[in-house]
């Protein structure tokens, strides 16, 4: 029988807290911001300031990556696909969660891909780590591969997140688990920014109804939602049907 790993994830990496995410407030309301027809450095990594900000999404997502890892099981021969892996430092965890199984990392971005391979390199090495680039829409994988899904802070992004959704139940296995992982969404505390928000970027800025009713109408089951409301986290945790 599989044996099963609860990790303390406030030990799997020590990084200085060089903020308080209680005191955060979305760059985009701030008076000025305009709405650019291209995709932000934050949905898509680019050249020197691309590498800049993924160093620094390593930084500021390492505790709500920690909180929200938490509200899943992960056992040790678990294959697991990271979505959006970014800068690859939730790959390099998820590694050290499931030791006898597998992780791979997707990213649309270039340069996330190369930083997620650099971060990773001795993993890949051993061939337990594999990163693509690749759209979550259009998952380069066969059915039923994966035991586990993340995604941290990238769903918001996704240009058709219900097809994403999609993609993401087919390559899961029956019983497998999808689980999302966001600094921000429309709760109490980020409520009154979400029109500004919606106005001048692509962001999807749900609520937890509406993410619960994107997971049942993408074939998940025994939803769970968690909400940290002073920091305005969210996870949310779905089965795919047997």
């Amino acid at each position: 029988m599989e044996s099963e790993r609860r990790i303390d994830w406030t030990r799997a990496q020590s990084l200085p807290r060089r903020y308080d995410a209680r005191d955060i407030v979305p760059i985009i309301t701030i008076p000025g911001i305009k709405r650019s027809s291209q995709p932000s450095q934050c949905q898509k990594p680019r050249g020197w300031i691309g590498r800049f900000v993924l160093r620094s999404m390593n930084r500021r997502h390492a505790r709500v990556t920690q909180w929200g890892l938490q509200h899943v099981t992960i056992r040790e021969n678990d294959t697991i696909l990271d979505v959006g892996c970014g800068g690859g430092v939730t790959v390099a965890k998820l590694a050290m969660a499931a030791p006898h199984g597998k992780v791979y990392g997707i990213d649309h971005s270039e340069a996330s891909v190369a930083a997620a391979r650099e971060t990773n390199r001795s993993l890949i090495a051993q061939g337990r780590v594999t990163i693509d680039q690749a759209s979550v829409s259009a998952l380069p994988y066969p059915d039923s591969l994966f035991d586990l899904v993340t995604a941290v802070e990238t769903h918001f992004w996704w240009g058709d997140i219900a097809a994403g959704m999609h993609e993401i139940c087919r390559v899961l296995k029956a019983g497998g688990r999808l689980i999302l992982i966001a600094e921000f969404y429309n709760g109490p505390k980020y409520a009154k920014y979400a029109d500004r928000i919606r106005k001048f970027t692509s962001m999807a800025v749900l609520d937890v109804a509406q993410h619960r009713a994107l997971f049942g109408e993408a074939g998940f089951t025994d939803i769970r939602v968690t909400e940290d409301v002073p920091a305005g986290w969210l996870s949310v945790v779905g089965t795919k049907s047997r």
